[in-house]
């Protein structure tokens, strides 16, 4: 999420399947990139006040290139805006999520480079232990499509429920066998997932919100295995218009946030040292994206 999400068979080969994903490259691709206000590229995130981000203006400003951070409270708010052409870019979802939103809005965002892949952690403010957690409590998981079904995967691996036919990277509510559960589950918009922890026995807790409510990455009862190749869905991107995906400004942005020292220590410390950072081929990484919004079709 943007620091955000298990075993996924569907997705394991994503990266080395050849599919192409729809767009051109810009007319412009060899000049400095315009943002949507002038000469300012406007990025938008979740989370503005992490650490990698002063880190990441700065390094951005050495370069040359001037660029304005646009912080948004919900994950539904920033593909819309960069659809619109509100922002130039955005970083704060993985994969998945982008080819979720792309199928159901008919868009074609791109994929334009990689960052880091995070672990998703299970949190309780009532039990120390995920085998403490009792028989009939509920849990709450994140209602967005991508989430929820990360989640429910990670509630399936902690041994708290279990799902029809093993579970994949499409699974919702429905597909939580209860009568095989042991706990009950309840979705509820991703930010909100944290004020839950004082009525439900555990949440599934994206990391952009962890720290937010006074936890610690280290408070997760339980995570999935975010250096696991299977992941490749779970990938955090930048996202870009399709006619942008060879915008040079824009790759050189890409590369000082793989690459920045201060922006890597920011990104470490943001998650509690547990990203790992990711960085794909653009051309592997548009096929991923083209693989798992094929499954994503498939499965709507």
């Amino acid at each position: 999420m943007s620091r955000r999400f298990t075993t996924l068979a569907a997705a394991a080969a994503a990266v080395a399947l050849a599919a192409g994903l729809a767009g051109c490259a810009s007319a412009d691709a060899d000049k400095p990139a315009s943002g949507a206000d002038g000469d300012v590229i406007k990025i938008g995130v979740v989370g503005k006040s992490d650490p990698q981000w002063p880190a990441f203006e700065k390094a951005a400003e050495a370069a040359g290139i001037d660029i304005e951070l646009v912080d948004f409270g919900s994950y539904e708010l920033p593909n819309p805006a960069l659809t619109e052409g509100e922002i130039d870019l955005n970083q704060f979802q993985h994969v998945i999520y982008l080819a979720q939103y792309n199928q159901a809005s008919g868009e074609d965002l791109a994929a334009i480079g990689s960052t880091q892949t995070y672990p998703l952690g299970l949190y309780s403010s009532k039990y120390d232990d995920v085998k403490d957690i009792e028989k009939g409590e509920t849990v709450a998981v994140p209602d967005d499509a991508s989430n929820q079904a990360r989640g429910l995967l990670v509630l399936q691996s902690a041994g708290l429920i279990e799902l029809k036919d093993g579970g994949s990277p499409f699974s919702d509510l429905n597909d939580v066998d209860e009568a095989k559960s042991k706990v009950k589950v309840t979705a509820l918009e991703a930010a909100l997932t944290p004020e839950a922890l004082p009525d439900v026995a555990a949440a599934i807790i994206n990391n952009d919100f962890v720290e937010q409510a006074g936890l610690t990455f280290d408070d997760a009862l339980f995570t999935d295995d975010a250096s696991d190749p299977a992941a490749a869905p779970y990938v955090n991107i930048f996202a870009s218009r399709a006619e942008d995906v060879d915008n040079k400004t824009y790759l050189k942005l890409i590369e000082i946030f793989q690459t920045d020292e201060a922006v890597q220590k920011g990104l470490s410390e943001s998650s509690g040292g547990t990203g790992v950072t990711v960085q794909l081929p653009q051309a592997d990484l548009e096929k991923t994206l083209a693989k798992v919004q094929k499954d994503v079709a498939d499965n709507s």
